[in-house]
């Protein structure tokens, strides 16, 4: 079990990474457990902003760092010269994009998602967090629907060789075990 109140107080007192602020990357494969250890460390900081992955329109057949130009654009580099992010989060289900918010620069922003700490992540703090490929389809399925089980095996291959190519894992600061089902 991830310690979620001693992992905050830790991170809190990390030196900013982007501007004023501490970036916390979560990562690992789809099924892992990333969103629900991004939820409960959000909590233990004091509701820190989460920005995901499926915050921003990433086909199933596209790179795992599609989003990654997109985040820079509207969240990392304001927040970087100490201004606002503004982020209109996507709905994949509903191929629509909310309306705008506004994030001022937090102490600490989550960034999870496939690819949240690649090498060219401003992080502080990288979290890598997996769990076996069996447990981690059946997730994704019961999560996105059976229809979406040949696209996960094709968006699997794609991750899994975008991880070996950037050594994400090498970088992790924090290695979690995921099979469970609190990390």
């Amino acid at each position: 079990m991830v310690d979620y109140r001693g992992l905050a107080a830790r991170l809190l007192m990390l030196p900013p990474s982007c501007g004023p602020v501490r970036v916390v990357a979560v990562d690992g494969p789809s099924g892992a457990g990333k969103s629900t250890l991004s939820d409960r460390l959000c909590e233990a900081l004091g509701g820190a902003p989460v920005v995901r992955s499926d915050d921003f329109r990433v086909p199933w057949d596209a790179d795992p760092l599609t989003w990654w130009d997109p985040l820079r654009a509207t969240v990392l580099d304001p927040l970087c010269a100490g201004r606002p992010a503004r982020l209109r989060r996507y709905d994949w289900r509903h191929d629509a994009y909310g309306a705008e918010e506004e994030i001022p620069p937090p102490p600490v922003l989550i960034v999870e998602g496939v690819g949240a700490a690649w090498r060219e992540c401003p992080a502080a703090f990288r979290i890598w967090i997996d769990a076996p490929r069996d447990v981690r389809r059946a997730r994704a399925l019961a999560r996105d629907g059976a229809e979406w089980a040949a696209a996960w095996d094709g968006w699997t291959a794609r991750e899994e060789r975008h991880f070996a190519d950037d050594l994400t894992r090498r970088r992790a600061d924090l290695t979690v075990d995921g099979t469970g089902g609190d990390p």
